[in-house]
């Protein structure tokens, strides 16, 4: 049997806001899905809007933020390597792999929520009846696309993602482009939530997403047991 084939698609977007401090993506929401996709026996395909060294958010480095699997990110000197060489996402065929997957930071609000290549690929990978997993606030990159129908892909279904009230908790409510949670109701989302920063993800269909940093592993555990079953 081949090894499935995973996308995981970073950020490229580096500031935050005009605070003049950095974002990027969170290394925990990278690292443990990461990890999970490739001691399942999964092929991990690595892109970036631009390419090349994604951004990392400097907080997500922070000993109060590191886990089994971030630190086993900073021991693996060859999966370093791999992120500092993410493919442009321009370049990127979703015909080449069975998922993808989308690790959240604030980074994607600003740039992953909008960008055309990703949006094109999303509905590519949907209308192949391939899944889609976001964490956190990666969950913005499925706010613009649209079902064959015209009407936005999350209306009526159950998503989540980061929520108003932890964005509030880290104080950057004034500072992101938008805010998830109320950006995805707009568009006539099911939003789901559990209390602030416990483990929750669900799955609708082949969309699969999760709240915040602590839901990223759950997440690509469903989309494990889903792509096991084809």
């Amino acid at each position: 049997m081949t090894a499935k084939k995973i996308l995981m698609v970073l950020t490229s977007h580096a500031e935050l806001g005009n605070t003049g401090e950095k974002t990027g993506f969170w290394i925990e929401e990278f690292a443990a899905p990461y990890y999970a996709f490739v001691d399942a026996g999964v092929e991990v395909t690595l892109a970036s809007p631009k390419g090349g060294q994604p951004p990392i958010d400097p907080k997500s480095e922070q000993p109060d933020f590191q886990t089994d699997s971030t630190k086993r990110y900073f021991d693996d000197q060859k999966t370093q390597e791999l992120v500092a060489n993410t493919l442009p996402l321009a370049e990127v065929n979703a015909a080449d792999f069975d998922a993808v997957f989308y690790p959240g930071g604030h980074g994607p609000l600003w740039d992953l929520a909008t960008d055309t290549n990703s949006i094109q690929l999303i509905s590519s990978f949907l209308a192949a009846d391939k899944p889609v997993g976001a964490v956190c606030h990666a969950t913005a990159v499925l706010m613009d696309v649209k079902a064959t129908s015209g009407e936005y892909l999350v209306k009526g279904k159950v998503v989540s993602g980061f929520t108003n009230s932890e964005e509030e908790a880290v104080g950057l409510t004034d500072v992101v482009p938008f805010l998830l949670e109320d950006e995805l109701v707009k568009r006539g989302a099911d939003f789901q939530k559990v209390d602030d920063w416990n483990v929750f993800a669900i799955r609708d269909g082949l969309l699969f997403t999760g709240q915040n940093p602590a839901s990223s592993e759950l997440v690509a555990e469903k989309m494990l047991t889903y792509l096991n079953q084809l």
